[in-house]
């Protein structure tokens, strides 16, 4: 599955619930389904600034391919995580950094996540990306 297709199956999951308190519950369904990382993981190092909640990214593999797992202290922030995973790891640097979040928008994210919600989410993907432009070539 692509991206896009990863981010187009977000989407349709999504336009299934009619309101907004469906979709934070889905949210939480699916961050309490995030595998929860050892706690020797949760080190400093892999701690995001720029969100209120705790979250801690790992990321591993190489340009061809990054694999990231990441949970987070905040029962929404935790269902963010999963569905930025499903778009971004197990992919190549390439592809993340061709690619734009575009379901952020498009489920509505931008419109109802708090501000401090927001700010972490952008601070995930930007962590991600940076990730992606760590291991890249610099002939891309």
């Amino acid at each position: 599955m692509s991206i896009e297709q990863a981010q187009q199956e977000i989407i349709d999951e999504f336009d299934l619930f009619d309101d907004w308190m469906d979709r934070y519950q889905y949210l939480i369904d699916l961050g309490k389904a995030l595998p929860p990382l050892k706690e020797a993981e949760k080190t400093d190092d892999r701690l995001l600034a720029g969100c209120q909640s705790q979250v801690w990214l790992i990321s591993e593999g190489e340009a061809d391919r990054l694999v990231f797992r990441a949970n987070s202290d905040a029962a929404i922030v935790s269902g963010l995580i999963s569905l930025l995973l499903r778009v971004y790891s197990d992919r190549s640097a390439k592809e993340i950094l061709a690619s734009e979040p575009r379901f952020v928008e498009a489920i509505g994210l931008s419109e109802h996540l708090s501000p401090t919600r927001a700010n972490g989410l952008s601070a995930m993907l930007s962590a991600v990306r940076n990730v992606a432009r760590s291991v890249s070539p610099s002939d891309e």
